[in-house]
């Protein structure tokens, strides 16, 4: 498998920041209080399932990806190990049923983002992301 692309925080890229700015239905006390993160990789990179301490308005500017996303309460098993606590143990494009047997319990959420589309991720929900091509993203983060 191949793991999710390469997070690239707007400050590492100067010129590229100066065309990236948050849209408007970022609800925070300020600009200052979003944090600005840039996509990049190829086809068929995954971020397993996971959850952020962030509302997230996730924006694809090129290419497709598809999320699979789950509310907040569901129990995906997640690590136990306090650096992955914010993500799951199950792969939930092939989940193991015998392993995770309360995953047959859980409602999932599939859609397929493109060029132009938003999408807004509550604060807590677990996501998992996979690129069906190569692909640019922008997402904005707040939690205020």
């Amino acid at each position: 498998k191949q793991w999710y692309q390469r997070r690239v925080r707007g400050n590492h890229i100067t010129r590229l920041k100066e065309d990236i700015y948050p849209i408007d239905y970022c609800i925070a006390s300020s600009s200052e209080d979003i944090i600005t993160n840039c996509w990049i990789g190829p086809t068929g990179t995954v971020s397993p399932a996971h959850h952020d301490p962030y509302h997230n308005l996730f924006c694809q500017i090129q290419g497709y990806k598809r999320f699979i996303m789950f509310h907040r309460h569901e129990n995906l098993y997640p690590h136990h190990h306090h650096l992955l606590r914010n993500t799951s143990q199950i792969d939930v494009e092939s989940p193991s049923i015998e392993q995770f047997p309360d995953y047959e319990k859980c409602s999932a959420w599939v859609t397929d983002l493109g060029p132009g589309d938003v999408l807004y991720i509550p604060l807590g929900w677990w996501h998992h992301v996979r690129s069906l091509s190569i692909s640019f993203s922008v997402s904005f983060w707040w939690n205020k």
